[in-house]
């Protein structure tokens, strides 16, 4: 586990835009967090990180909204709307297992539609005015425990 705090959007997007750098084919994350955490504004500085200049809208309504330019194809998909019914008729599994990075918002609408392994990060608004948020990254599997490794590493370098 790992523990960062952002002191601004701009931070957040910086700290997702790291973290790009290290997503290869087929990995999951999974964004938890309260309304206005900024599960959207991390998935933009992914975006970012990755080389998608697309403007990142969160798919609330649509469900899935894919980015296929940049180095990777970014799947975003916000599963709000699913509690009740689950994403077994939506194919998910293509997406986790396809060519391309999966962030989910709201994962634990659909715990038995998850791969068995992913890294969650989980975002909380801190400080006086709630502008700031802490991020705390929980690898599940080997490939995330790697994957965060790697993450920390590039952290260090770039101090």
């Amino acid at each position: 586990m790992k523990r960062l705090k952002a002191h601004n959007e701009e931070e957040t997007k910086a700290v997702a835009a790291e973290l790009a750098k290290f997503l290869e084919p087929g990995d999951v994350i999974l964004l938890e967090g309260n309304l206005g955490a900024g599960k959207t504004t991390f998935t933009k500085g992914l975006a970012e990180g990755l080389g998608i200049n697309k403007v990142i809208k969160s798919p609330t309504y649509t469900i899935i909204r894919e980015y296929l330019e940049g180095r990777l194809p970014l799947y975003h998909m916000d599963v709000y709307r699913l509690e009740e019914t689950g994403g077994m008729d939506l194919g998910l599994e293509e997406y986790f297992e396809g060519d391309g990075v999966s962030i989910i918002e709201w994962a634990t609408f659909i715990p038995e539609d998850l791969p068995q392994e992913y890294l969650q990060i989980k975002l909380v608004p801190v400080g006086e005015d709630l502008t700031e948020r802490e991020l705390t990254f929980d690898p599940v599997g080997k490939r995330y425990e790697e994957l965060l490794h790697s993450f920390d590493e590039g952290q260090s370098d770039s101090k």
